[in-house]
């Protein structure tokens, strides 16, 4: 059985090929709108590589309800 991490990844690729995000998530936490509105989502690099992040999702295509229905399909 795919775990949640594993179906929101595919849910999010599924959306938006080359979205990229960071999740502090644990085995023992259900995927949720709550979660989802934690999802740090990456927007670049800087002159070190490491990555630029906001909480605010910069994917209009990316919503909890698209995500929630790409992974109930999984």
């Amino acid at each position: 059985m795919i775990k949640d991490l594993e179906k929101f990844r595919i849910a999010v690729e599924t959306l938006k090929s080359n979205a990229t995000f960071v999740l502090n998530y644990t085995n023992e936490t259900e995927m949720s709108e709550a979660l989802f509105d934690t999802v740090d989502w990456v927007t670049g690099e800087d002159e070190q590589n490491t990555a630029i992040t906001t909480k605010i999702n910069p994917h209009s295509e990316i919503t909890w309800t698209k995500v929630k229905a790409e992974m109930d399909k999984l």
